[in-house]
């Protein structure tokens, strides 16, 4: 058991991160100084929510520009794939060595490194030739180690800023951007692209916006950083709120190794199943991201709306407005996810694996109508696909924060880094490469024209489908842990 002092003072670490603390002597130095360490936690939440905006408009850059991508480095559909499952193999790989970082050092130093490294990656690679696109690859895999780095820390220092009912919602802020910055990753890509008529340009931009979070970083975050641990919850004294401090050296990080924080986590069932859960989410999402505009292209060359692209430049229409629907059916969901688990909560104790449940199970139904009304009305798809995105983007917020509920703080860098492993070893960084392939498969059998260039794609994405249901299935079985598992991490 950990050895508790009650203090009416709050540590240095707990000045930098704003922890739970009200002094019993009330007076107006006391306000003042209340008033400006909120002002700055919600400053340093900004700053970070401005980090993830960038990681992931930087993330979806090629599926915004794919086809022109395609064509330049002449690229089949299966090596297509593979670009973006290069990217998250690398991101997935890194991401265990940055929690294990996270949870024992400085976590601004790594932010701050992490940010540059793939800013600086993403601005090379808009300089390569058509003949080097094994390199092309490579950069990608880089950004992907430099993105794993923030993904993994930030919501980490979200958790120790704010207290368990403001947490949900800045978490839910935080994962807005999600959504937001894929978004607008698909727009500045196709943007870019139409305005320069060349679509390197895309790959500009995110990097000087990265400079900028580097230089907001430094300035802003603090150097040293306090983890929140439980032994840091608020205890109610008489209308006094006192801080249950630990001791020099209890820290529940120095007690225990990286082997042993893994096998505590593999024996947490609803850890075990949310994660099953966020990897078929994983998987829908990376292939719906990486191949909806190409196949909405190939939906309306079929249908004759477009005329087949022999330019260097293509039509850009279908990722500004997959990007425009990704941006409002995310912050639509998040937002919508967050508030309905915060009102049902009260009363059912098992309501978040539910909520992440039920979406599933309707993003899925909705997918498959979007895929078989593709030949007919592209209208119509465009609707049921902003449905499918609506219900998936619910879960966002949700899931994160069942892990941060269910895993003791001390363990909750490696549990998120250990669930993004899982979640894109056996979701997005496969599915887009294993979409591509089954069209490889399906055009290799049958007569090379646009019927089945379409035809194709439609039947490899019924795969998400079918996925998206075992997701479902998964978040049920968190259910049944759930509560256990938080009171287990209380103590």
């Amino acid at each position: 058991h950990e050895n508790l002092s009650l203090q009416s003072q709050p540590t240095a670490g707990e000045q930098n991160y704003g922890a739970a603390v009200a002094h019993a002597r009330q007076g107006p130095s006391v306000s003042v100084s209340r008033n400006d360490s909120a002002k700055r936690k919600y400053l340093v939440a900004a700053v970070l929510c401005y980090g993830n905006l960038i990681i992931f408009m930087d993330w979806f850059i090629v599926p915004g520009i794919l086809l022109d991508i395609q064509k330049y480095f002449q690229l089949s559909d299966g090596d297509t794939g593979l670009l973006q499952t290069v990217f998250i193999l690398c991101y997935m790989l890194a991401a265990p060595i940055f929690g294990y970082l996270g949870d024992r050092y400085n976590r601004k130093i790594i932010l701050g490194a992490g940010i540059f490294f793939w800013s600086g990656v993403t601005l090379a690679s808009s300089f390569i030739s058509e003949l080097y696109y094994w390199i092309f690859f490579v950069s990608r895999g880089l950004v992907g180690i430099g993105t794993a780095s923030y993904s993994t820390i930030a919501p980490t220092i979200i958790a120790d800023l704010f207290e368990e009912g403001k947490r949900t919602t800045m978490l839910s802020v935080f994962y807005i951007f999600i959504p937001v910055g894929s978004g607008l990753g698909y727009v500045l890509a196709a943007g870019m692209a139409e305005v320069t008529g060349d679509w390197h340009w895309a790959f500009r931009v995110t990097p000087c916006m990265g400079g900028l979070a580097l230089v907001l970083l430094i300035l802003l975050v603090p150097h040293r950083t306090q983890r929140r641990t439980a032994a840091h919850r608020a205890l109610s004294i008489s209308g006094t709120i006192r801080v249950a401090a630990e001791k020099p050296g209890t820290q529940r990080n120095a007690k225990t190794t990286w082997c042993q924080d893994v096998i505590a986590l593999a024996k947490n069932w609803s850890f075990v199943w949310s994660s099953l859960g966020l990897t078929a989410m994983a998987f829908v999402t990376g292939a719906l991201g990486m191949w909806v505009p190409l196949f909405l292209y190939r939906a309306q060359v079929v249908q004759s709306i477009v005329s087949p692209c022999l330019q260097e430049s293509c039509n850009s229409s279908n990722s500004i407005i997959f990007g425009g629907i990704t941006i409002g059916t995310g912050i639509l969901g998040v937002v919508s996810g967050a508030e309905v688990a915060r009102r049902l909560r009260k009363i059912n104790n098992k309501v978040d694996p539910l909520i992440c449940a039920t979406s599933m199970f309707i993003s899925s139904l909705c997918l498959y109508i979007a895929l078989m009304m593709a030949q007919t009305s592209i209208l119509s798809t465009f609707i049921f696909i902003a449905f499918g995105e609506l219900f998936l983007s619910v879960n966002w917020a949700v899931v994160t924060d069942i892990l941060l509920y269910v895993v003791t703080p001390g363990r909750q860098s490696t549990a998120i880094a250990l669930q993004i492993l899982v979640s894109h070893l056996l979701g997005d960084a496969g599915s887009p490469y294993l979409i591509g392939a089954i069209s490889n498969a399906i055009q290799a059998r049958n007569a090379d024209s646009f019927q089945w260039n379409f035809w194709s794609m439609q039947y490899s994405f019924i795969v998400c489908a079918f996925v998206g249901v075992f997701g479902g299935g998964f978040f049920l079985m968190t259910s049944f842990y759930i509560e256990e598992d938080r009171k287990e991490a209380e103590r």
